[in-house]
């Protein structure tokens, strides 16, 4: 993402590249972006050229033919590679790429009950959570209570720990059953196999 940068030392605008990792900017400035005196440098064969003014850290990026690239601006001194910036932008976003793929995303989905269920609709619901149990996401099983059937809440916890009976070949209580507001909720994951 490209950003306009002010600089409150200098008064210049610039333009930078910003990288997001864990949730926080990481900003790589290039060349005459860089205004510290002194940077470690890194050739472009990764070995180690000392520290160095920034001058004399240009200077050697300009005889190499490619750019100097602050990757550690933390560091004391910060330290600065000598890369192709447009290469190292190009393999940075082919391994967030690479990342996003091999993350997982878990969905929950819920299954509404009731207390005077009968047994086959019970079974259906068992067998749509079972599906999504299959495929990997967590299932919130909900026990609604309207007007009267408040009085009898403790009644009817078995019908949750029978749900969760019927399903523990594939699936185990992730979170046991907990009586808020007007419904009964227990939430179940998939056996890691």
């Amino acid at each position: 993402m490209r950003h306009v940068v002010y600089c409150y030392f200098c008064g210049y605008h610039f333009c930078d590249i910003f990288f997001y990792a864990e949730g926080k900017a990481i900003d790589y400035l290039i060349n005459e972006q860089i205004r510290d005196k002194e940077v470690r440098v890194i050739g472009s064969e990764g070995n180690q050229l000392g520290v160095m003014s920034v001058q004399d850290a240009r200077k050697a990026a300009e005889e190499a033919g490619l750019d100097l690239v602050r990757v550690s601006p933390n560091a004391n001194p910060p330290v600065c590679k000598i890369i192709d910036y447009g290469k190292f932008r190009y393999e940075i976003s082919r391994k967030e790429k690479e990342a996003k793929k091999k993350q997982k995303t878990v969905e929950i989905k819920e299954v509404r009950l009731s207390p005077n269920i009968e047994d086959n609709d019970l079974n259906t619901k068992i067998n749509q959570a079972r599906k999504f149990l299959e495929k990997g996401n967590r299932v919130k099983v909900t026990l609604r209570f309207r007007g009267r059937e408040l009085a009898y809440v403790n009644q009817n916890k078995p019908l949750l720990d029978d749900f969760a009976e019927k399903l523990s070949d594939i699936s185990v209580i992730d979170k046991p059953a907990k009586f808020e507001g007007r419904s009964m909720t227990m939430f179940l994951a998939a056996k890691n196999k």
